[in-house]
């Protein structure tokens, strides 16, 4: 399964200098201002004239930015600290990610509130659509030339634009609510699908075209998840997915919880990947803090992060093969789903849902008992996996259903924001764990699983494959968990140890502090990505010096991978679709936070 692609990747390049004197050469060093930060790249601010001319040249330069991987804004009216910054009420920024030099860099342009208006990027990168999408949802930043620019995440009745500052943040803050029965009609009326207003046609020269709505409750829809599809007999013409019916708010949420109470809130993002979502988050603010964790909490994280890629993989694996018309493997992966939950559930006390990271360590030490129920859970589920292999992977059914079902190449794959086991399927080696090392992945021996057909039968052998090196992962940890303590020794570690608060007044008034209020953050920002369950997720967060975040920005990679979804089954059949949903792994609170 491991392969070597044509496209070798180099070393890490954190804060990548060599971009910021190309651009200073082309572009002259007054069109840029440089904002320093703990992102761990180059952050600069350009005019907004200048804009597109300089995301023209990251996506033409050697070595090319060849992935928008994430575009947002902020509102920066109430920011305080902004020493050395433009002048701004609010701001759009662009993260861009180079494969070839393995390394980012940050394109940000200020704007003044009564003229919230930036030039679209969907020229350069089709997946800018739904970001610029997202931003106009929620911050009300239009851009010029977007081909739709409509809501995404909120209802198109919607007022309002709830990531600005002075938009309420809890219901209480608004009237009560009601739903009359001319108000219902409206809003049922608003969800009505209006071809014409997508470009597509209601039929061609010879025929009508038929429309069908999949979903929002559709059992292939994986969650209230819509598509309308545009059907010429059974194939698709075209199709346009509809997300938003699961959309919390989780980063406004972000805004108004301490540092340390956010951690519970990262667990419901991909619902499915437990401590994997705790994990950027914390890792983020302790570059923030500036916390090194002890050897033991890198361990103890690691292996729990592998034991959650192991039960969304089995669920995948369970529900993909339903999907084609087999039932009953998924009722063996959900029982081998329970005896991983048996050993996470005597680890953290919780199964689901653990919220267990903490900011500098994990909540407590590993209990007696720990590797005993580790090694069995190691033991025994290889010969799980080839018996999955043996009675599903290779069955005629599957393999006919989904070999060359819903194919993309690598340069398709990077142009729509793809990560994970997608990309990793269309045979681009790329898997953070090896090419940015974080929390001591380096200190472990494991292979990337590789394909190369991009297709949806190769994005399920991939996910396979990957449980078993999560399992050679988690073997290592058993094997050389080193001692000492599960948390940092740092007045910011949330909660200090409390053995610790009878000792020292330091300790005890922090800790008095911590419960009250939450920590205080230094002003800055950070970043933080991982290889989670569904491809990189990651965390970007500005501090203003407070006790609580002043931006929280939540990028997953479930958004991307719907997003492609037109471009990759156009011109297929419906069964077609619901292979490649399911090949696609995705989770709807992951789309919509």
């Amino acid at each position: 399964m491991t392969a070597d692609t044509a496209l070798a990747i180099p070393p890490y390049q954190a804060d990548d200098q060599d971009i910021v004197v190309e651009l200073q050469a082309r572009f002259g060093a007054d069109t840029f201002t440089l904002q320093p930060t703990r992102t761990g790249m180059p952050v600069l601010w350009v005019p907004r004239a200048r804009l597109i001319e300089v995301l023209s040249f990251l996506r033409q330069v050697s070595k090319p930015y060849v992935m928008l991987y994430d575009l947002h804004g902020v509102d920066e009216r109430l920011r305080t600290q902004r020493r050395g910054l433009p002048a701004a009420d609010f701001s759009v920024f662009y993260h861009l990610l180079s494969i070839e030099r393995n390394s980012d860099v940050m394109i940000k342009v200020a704007l003044r509130e009564g003229d919230l208006n930036v030039p679209t990027a969907t020229g350069i990168w089709p997946n800018a659509n739904w970001y610029e999408r997202e931003v106009w949802d929620l911050y009300g930043i239009t851009f010029a030339g977007h081909p739709h620019l409509t809501r995404l995440l909120m209802p198109p009745t919607w007022e309002g634009h709830p990531l600005r500052k002075d938009y309420p943040a809890r219901a209480t803050e608004f009237d009560p609510f009601s739903l009359s029965a001319a108000k219902q009609d409206l809003e049922q009326e608003a969800l009505r699908f209006k071809p014409e207003d997508w470009g597509m046609k209601r039929g061609s020269e010879h025929e009508d075209y038929m429309f069908l709505n999949l979903g929002p409750n559709h059992p292939s829809a994986h969650g209230a998840f819509r598509i309308i599809l545009q059907l010429d007999g059974e194939e698709i013409v075209d199709c346009v997915p509809e997300i938003g019916y699961h959309h919390r708010g989780a980063e406004k949420m972000a805004e108004r919880q301490s540092w340390h109470s956010f951690i519970p809130y990262t667990d419901r993002i991909d619902y499915l990947g437990g401590v994997m979502n705790n994990l950027p988050y914390v890792l983020a603010v302790e570059k923030l803090a500036g916390i090194k964790v002890p050897d033991r909490v890198d361990f103890i994280r690691v292996m729990l992060a592998e034991f959650f890629r192991i039960t969304s993989h089995l669920l995948f694996l369970g529900t993909y093969i339903q999907d084609v018309g087999a039932m009953t493997p998924v009722f063996f992966t959900f029982t081998d789903r329970q005896r991983a939950y048996q050993v996470i559930e005597a680890i953290t006390g919780f199964r689901l849902h653990p919220a267990w990271y903490r900011i500098g360590g994990v909540a407590h030490d590993l209990p007696r008992g720990w590797d005993r129920l580790v090694k069995e859970f190691v033991d025994w589920l290889p010969k799980r996996l080839d018996e999955y292999e043996k009675a599903a992977l290779k069955n005629s059914i599957l393999i006919g259903r989904t070999k060359g079902v819903a194919q993309y190449n690598t340069k398709e794959a990077l142009e729509w924001g793809v990560t994970g086991a997608g990309l990793r399927a269309t045979g681009l080696d790329f898997d953070l764990r090896k090419a940015r090392p974080y929390s001591g992945y380096e200190n472990f021996e494991f292979e990337v699983p590789l394909a190369h057909s991009g297709d949806a039968y190769d994005r399920c052998l991939v996910r396979v494959e990957e449980m078993r090196q999560s399992i050679r992962i988690i073997d290592q940890c058993l094997r050389n968990m080193p001692e000492g303590p599960y948390k940092a020794d740092h007045p910011l570690t949330t909660p200090p140890p409390k053995e610790r608060t009878l000792q020292h007044i330091e300790t005890l008034i922090t800790h008095f502090l911590q419960v009250s209020w939450g920590p205080v953050m230094p002003a800055n920002e950070s970043f933080q990505m991982i290889e989670a369950t569904k491809g990189i997720n990651s965390y970007y967060l500005t501090s203003d010096g407070s006790t609580m975040s002043y931006r929280t920005r939540i990028r997953t990679p479930s958004f991307a991978h719907l997003q492609q979804i037109p471009a990759v089954i156009r011109g297929s059949m419906v069964p077609d679709l619901i292979a490649y949903l399911g090949s696609i792994d995705f989770v709807m609170a992951d789309v919509d936070r």
